[in-house]
């Protein structure tokens, strides 16, 4: 498995130098595994050609990629397949549109099950908890996960600080190593801790970014985010 990812993530990089020059920081791809009977290894063949087809008629498809397939216990195949697009929204298109899920639904029966990492902003690890669904590991919306890590992050820089000051911490340390055992701290606080959190509190308005949520989500998962941030900024004022 391991191997299959690096050699995907080599055609990735091999892909990239040959696309015009430019900005490419945007590209987004998605890579997605699938367990085939083995007696059923042409009929996913021919299945995956029209599910790629129907990339190939959306903006921004870049190129799609099937990697041989791994022989599993039970008579079982994982098939590897890498679909890249240009940006994160044209992959969104792609994923919730209405020709790849009729395409989807009619080869269901052919593999046992199915599951996909999407790359677009980077932060989708923090996110990735509605184990069982279609879109396992694709994030929400970028400003939706930017808003959120900041409200985690906010309240961890501020009281580390405080912290740090009141005991005088790190003061005869060099700046470097100072900095970096902080930042150590503080991702750790982060990833382990907080984000866990804040995912579950706003589980409902941090849906996969494909997946519109009810306009009361929408705005009570906002309105939540900058009261919150407002109220730590007053609080931290205080004690500043």
């Amino acid at each position: 498995m391991r191997r299959l990812i690096q050699r995907a993530a080599g055609k990735l990089t091999h892909l990239q130098q040959l696309l015009p020059s430019g900005d490419n920081s945007s590209y987004s791809s998605v890579v997605i595994e699938y367990l085939v009977p083995s007696d059923q290894r042409w009929a996913f063949r021919r299945w995956h050609s029209r599910l790629v087809r129907t990339a190939e008629h959306t903006a921004g498809f870049i190129r799609a990629d099937r990697h041989r397939p791994l022989t599993c216990k039970g008579g079982l195949l994982k098939w590897y397949a890498v679909i890249h697009f240009d940006q994160p929204d044209h992959l969104n298109q792609w994923l919730a549109s209405k020709a790849r899920e009729q395409v989807l639904e009619e080869g269901r029966s052919l593999f046992k099950a199915y599951k996909y990492k999407s790359f677009a902003t980077g932060l989708e690890g923090w996110f990735s908890h509605q184990l069982g669904t279609e879109l396992d590991s694709l994030g929400p919306p970028a400003w939706k996960q930017i808003l959120s890590v900041v409200l985690g992050l906010y309240p961890i820089i501020m009281l580390q600080d405080f912290v740090v000051q009141q005991l005088d911490l790190f003061d005869d340390w060099p700046p470097a190593r100072a900095m970096l055992v902080s930042n150590l701290i503080t991702t750790c606080i982060l990833t382990l801790v907080v984000m866990p959190l804040i995912v579950r509190w706003l589980d409902f308005w941090l849906q996969p970014a494909h997946q519109r949520a009810t306009l009361r989500a929408e705005v009570v998962g906002a309105v939540f985010t900058v009261v919150a941030m407002g109220l730590m900024v007053f609080v931290f004022d205080g004690i500043a």
